[in-house]
């Protein structure tokens, strides 16, 4: 039976740290395909919504739902095992092990697989991220488009049914900023996805939606090209839409 309402529900996610305010009351909804992009200033509150969702930070207030399951009192490994996987924007990778042994490492803890159906899930992936020709490649010798492609590799392992992503094409040249989209893209059946990113272009290209943070509330969330030639965007994130196009 498909299940009914949405994949993920965030309810007034609220974060302090002491006097200061870096998230704020910030709803958020997301179904089974949907990508949505995450926009904003610096210190508008976005990487600290991402860890709030993982769980690398613990929220104030507010509520977390994964499928209808409150995952807001879950600690970070119980909810990469309840669904929600992030890839941060600096790999963390284990450096000294193979392409192929730093994902069975969360097909296992995360995905929850052992023996041959763990290692089928591997070659999948690694197929899925463009990685096979490196599975035997030690991590810390890659090159930072690889490595990349391997820190998304490992959070697509952990079989995520939301899938965050942290500013993964910065560092990159336009090339490897377009390979990245094409991989992004290649995720979306079957999850949900949240790309926040300061690469304007990419984000067009994968998002159908868009959310606008700014000093830690959200104060846009709507269909990409609607929220992209509303006003107060350039007003919190000035110039972006000259080089929309770009």
């Amino acid at each position: 039976m498909t299940p009914v309402g949405p994949l993920f529900q965030a309810n007034g996610v609220t974060k302090r740290f002491g006097g200061f305010t870096a998230v704020s009351g910030v709803d958020l909804t997301l179904g089974t395909g949907e990508s949505v992009g995450v926009i904003g200033p610096n210190g508008a509150g976005k990487s600290t919504l991402l860890g709030l969702i993982v769980g690398s930070l613990r929220a104030d207030a507010g509520t977390l739902e994964l499928e209808g399951r409150d995952m807001s009192r879950l600690s970070l490994p119980d909810r990469v095992q309840g669904g929600i996987a992030r890839a941060a924007q600096i790999p963390q990778t284990f450096a000294r092990l193979t392409v192929r042994e730093n994902l069975r490492l969360p097909a296992v803890f995360g995905a929850r697989l052992h023996g041959a159906e763990a290692s089928d899930w591997v070659d999948e992936v690694l197929t899925l991220t463009g990685l096979t020709d490196h599975a035997g490649a030690v991590a810390g010798e890659l090159g930072l488009l690889s490595r990349k492609r391997l820190e998304l590799a490992k959070a697509v392992a952990a079989r995520p049914r939301l899938l965050l992503l942290d500013e993964i094409a910065a560092g990159l040249t336009q090339h490897e900023i377009e390979t990245m989209i094409g991989l992004v893209k290649s995720l979306r059946s079957d999850r949900a996805i949240v790309w926040v990113e300061h690469i304007p272009f990419a984000l067009r290209e994968t998002c159908e939606r868009l959310v606008v943070l700014d000093k830690g509330e959200k104060i846009l969330d709507g269909a990409f090209a609607t929220v992209w030639e509303d006003e107060r965007l350039q007003s919190v994130y000035m110039g972006v839409a000259d080089h929309a196009a770009a």
